[in-house]
């Protein structure tokens, strides 16, 4: 975990908010929130995260709606669904639109810090490769033009 991991939780329920606030800070993350999709929106337009939790009921807008438009904001984002009303088909939904994972309510505390850390890190996987496979393209294509020379 890097001291820039930064995390957005998504919940209309203040007290679930207030939990996963305390339980990420403690671990040195640093922590947003927003209590609907509309907030959530806006915050990642104007904000980097690199992770999401995302209650699956929100007031305006289920989650699986809010993953589709977070994945326009933030395409990078990790999003993890967290749900009190879990189903086979809730699940697959989710997938399909986005998620890169799902935690069940009551959350418990060692599998939250474990799937935070766990997308967290793919993400800086993916990240590095990225930046390898642009570095190669580079040097490859300076190649190119040296030899055209």
């Amino acid at each position: 975990m890097s001291e820039t991991d930064r995390i957005l939780v998504i919940d209309d329920d203040e007290s679930m908010r207030k939990l996963l606030i305390m339980t990420l800070e403690s671990r040195g993350y640093s922590v947003d929130t927003a209590k609907d999709g509309k907030e959530a929106v806006r915050k990642s337009t104007s904000n980097f995260y690199n992770l999401a939790l995302v209650d699956l009921r929100l007031p305006d807008m289920d989650g699986i709606e809010l993953l589709t438009a977070m994945k326009e904001t933030t395409p990078t984002m990790m999003k993890v669904i967290v749900t009190g009303y879990p189903s086979l088909e809730n699940a697959i939904e989710a997938v399909n639109k986005g998620a890169d994972g799902y935690i069940l309510k009551p959350v418990k505390t060692e599998q939250l810090l474990s799937t935070v850390q766990e997308h967290l890190r793919k993400q800086r996987e993916a990240k590095i490769y990225s930046e390898e496979k642009v570095k190669e393209f580079i040097e490859t294509r300076a190649r190119e033009l040296e030899t055209k020379e």
